[in-house]
């Protein structure tokens, strides 16, 4: 993953929260992805402004004893690998 990269989610992507459900939702064209946890979380900090680094220390700020800096990298290269970030 390019260090220099600022994910923000693509165009026809947009993250809602599902107040009755208490869950996120990626909502693509035809699809709704179901996110799990934190990744709500994580993905609400993909704006296109923060690099990965920055999310990573965010979070770790906000989560210290949680494994971000181990577990966010890849979990941002698989939604960009869906085609869900860019």
């Amino acid at each position: 993953m390019a260090g220099d990269w600022r994910p923000v989610l693509a165009r026809s992507v947009t993250l809602r929260h599902d107040r009755v459900r208490g869950v996120d939702l990626l909502v693509l064209p035809e699809r709704v992805v179901v996110l799990r946890g934190s990744a709500g979380s994580v993905v609400g900090l993909c704006d296109g402004e923060r690099e990965v680094e920055e999310i990573v220390g965010e979070l770790a700020r906000l989560h210290p004893d949680a494994p971000v800096a181990d577990e966010v990298p890849g979990f941002l290269a698989a939604l960009r690998a869906e085609g869900w970030l860019r």
